[in-house]
C-alpha cells in the first residue's frame, strides 16, 4: 500500500513540475549551430541564385507550324489570358512547330485538376513535363490574423 501511495505522490509531483515548466516558457529560441553552417548556406545561395525554374508540369494545348502559326498561337494566348487568368500561357518554339501551353504546376495532381477544367473546351490538351517558374506560395496566417477571419 505505501508502495502505491509513493507512485501516486510522485505522480502528482512531477505533473505539477510539467505543469509548471509549461508556464514558465517566455517564448525566446536560442540556436546553437555550428560555424560553418553560415557559410555552407551562403554557398547553396550562390549556387542556386540563377536558377530560376524547376521541373514541373505544364497542359499543351496548341502545337502547329507554318506561316501563320505565330499569329494562331498569339490569338490563343490573349483568348486563355482572358479566359483562365489564374495560369499564364507560354508559347514556345521547336522546330517546326510553335507550341502553347499553360500553367506552373508543381505536381502532376495539381496539372490533372486543370485539365479537366480545359478539356471541355480544348480537346486535344495534354499534360506534358516541362521547365516551370517558381510558383507563388501562399504564407499561413498568424494566429492573430486567424482569429481576426
Amino acid at each position: 500500500m505505501n508502495l502505491r501511495n509513493g507512485f501516486v505522490l510522485l505522480f502528482v509531483l512531477l505533473s505539477v513540475n510539467a505543469v509548471q515548466a509549461q508556464n514558465s516558457i517566455s517564448g525566446s529560441l536560442v540556436v546553437i549551430q555550428d560555424h560553418r553552417l553560415d557559410s555552407l548556406l551562403w554557398l547553396q545561395e550562390q549556387l542556386f541564385k540563377d536558377k530560376q525554374f524547376i521541373e514541373g508540369y505544364r497542359i499543351q494545348l496548341f502545337m502547329e507550324s507554318g506561316n501563320d502559326a505565330v499569329t494562331h498561337a498569339q490569338e490563343l494566348i490573349t483568348k486563355l489570358s482572358e479566359d483562365y487568368p489564374q495560369w499564364k500561357a507560354y508559347l514556345s518554339y521547336g522546330q517546326p512547330y510553335y507550341r502553347v501551353r499553360i500553367g506552373d504546376f508543381r505536381n502532376r495532381l495539381e496539372a490533372e485538376a486543370a485539365l479537366q477544367q480545359l478539356s471541355r473546351t480544348y480537346k486535344q490538351a495534354f499534360i506534358t513535363r516541362d521547365q516551370i517558374a517558381f510558383p507563388e506560395l501562399s504564407a499561413f496566417p498568424t494566429l492573430k490574423e486567424a482569429q481576426n477571419e
